[in-house]
């Protein structure tokens, strides 16, 4: 018997049994859409991971505080141990010839409110390097100066978010807002940078003075009673020059740490581009596990198929023998019943590509709290949904192939 007319005997089947066949396709479709729809979710997370990373520059270099007693390992600091850089650290660092800018950076959580408006916001104490290093640029007012690190003044700079949110439409610029109850001056609004990091919004973010967050709102001192600062940032001249500037800061440090050959550093040094890695390897993980979250849905679908062609070879019996009889072959009759499942997965496959190209496109219209959750469905991502769903409809199907084929023509026609 010819391929195409086995295929034909097999549509015919199905179609003979129009809802029995659109509830068994319903597994495979469901399947499909989620695998699809998950999947991309977790690739539009990368891509906006790594859009945002593209923006904030490929050639910075972050220094940051770690525990000698954790083996080395990374530790934002916010209260938890002791960080061990100052800002004498970051203006040592300034010398060396390859860095163009260093800033220093501390990092809390703070509620800012102005009039009857409040926003939860990122507050970062700062250097004014802070504005070129991580590539902010000033549309209204202006960005602090050295003279406001010195003398430590109550001035902010606000993230676009923020204005917009604690003012509306009002020039946020000469106002003036509350944190941890002590009035700031309003001196410039950041143009809208895009992109978020872990779910957080580059523009949900207050700038102050490094001096100031220090003194005046979250005071924290290394184990030598010096004002600490949690991150140092290097813009580096170029990307070929991280490794060097990343040796010479690891020399300077330890000089000026004291570090014994044999100890342990106190700090760590994370390219822009090693972050990215970590961040991008956390994400795939992510994305795998959903698509195999999902994928539950096509196993369950392909037990669907064989539970349904398991029902047909017993209804279909008769059929069976009385074609045993005429001739056909026990290939003839495998392959039917292995295209009646591969059909089946399909068709359920196609639908949920589909389904779950516009539920990827519903998700992409989602935005929480002004972080949109991307979508992004590729097309190894579908090839491998349907692959998965054809595979899995076959392999269901080849059990109760197999028992059509093997039935005893005298036996199946005497069945019923």
């Amino acid at each position: 018997m010819k391929l195409f007319e086995s295929l034909a005997i097999a549509i015919r089947s199905l179609l003979a049994n129009k809802l029995r066949s659109a509830l068994t396709m319903l597994g495979i479709i469901i399947g499909v859409g989620a695998v699809i729809a998950l999947m991309s979710v977790g690739r539009g997370a990368q891509a906006a991971i790594t859009s945002t990373f593209e923006k904030m520059g490929t050639n910075v270099l972050y220094v940051m505080s770690t525990s000698s007693q954790e083996g080395g390992m990374m530790a934002i600091q916010y209260g938890s141990m002791t960080p061990t850089l100052t800002l004498e650290d970051a203006k040592a660092l300034e010398r060396i010839d390859s860095v163009t800018a260093v800033a220093s950076v501390n990092e809390n959580y703070v509620e800012v409110t102005a009039g009857g408006e409040s926003k939860t916001a990122i507050i970062h104490g700062a250097s004014p390097e802070y504005e070129q290093v991580y590539k902010r640029s000033i549309a209204s007012g202006q960005f602090f100066t050295n003279r406001d690190i010195a003398s430590r003044n109550a001035v902010v700079v606000l993230g676009s978010t923020v204005a917009e949110d604690l003012f509306g439409t009002d020039d946020a610029v000469g106002q003036t807002v509350k944190i941890k109850g002590k009035r700031f001056d309003v001196i410039g609004v950041m143009e809208p940078k895009g992109g978020a990091i872990m779910g957080i919004s580059l523009d949900d973010v207050v700038v102050t003075p490094i001096t100031t967050f220090q003194t005046r709102l979250f005071t924290q001192q290394t184990t030598r009673g010096e004002d600490a600062v949690q991150q140092i940032a290097l813009q580096v001249a170029s990307a070929d020059a991280i490794g060097d500037v990343t040796g010479e800061v690891e020399t300077i440090l330890r000089k000026r740490h004291h570090i014994a050959a044999d100890e342990k550093d106190d700090f760590a040094v994370v390219s822009m581009e090693q972050m990215l890695g970590m961040f991008q390897q956390v994400l795939g993980i992510f994305t795998i596990v959903l698509g195999a979250i999902a994928s539950v849905s096509l196993l369950v679908g392909g037990i669907g198929i064989m539970n349904i062609m398991l029902v047909s070879v017993t209804e279909r019996t008769r059929e069976i023998g009385i074609r045993k009889a005429v001739g056909a072959k026990r290939r003839d009759i495998l392959l039917q019943f292995l295209l009646e499942a591969a059909v089946l997965s399909l068709l359920g496959g196609g639908i949920g590509i589909v389904g779950g190209w516009m539920l990827s496109f519903l998700i992409s219209l989602i935005d929480i709290g002004g972080i949109a959750l991307h979508s992004v469905v590729s097309p190894d991502i579908v090839i491998l949904a349907v692959s998965v769903s054809v595979f899995i409809g076959v392999v269901s199907g080849m059990y109760p192939a197999m028992r059509a084929a093997r039935l005893n023509p005298i036996d199946a026609l005497r069945y019923g």
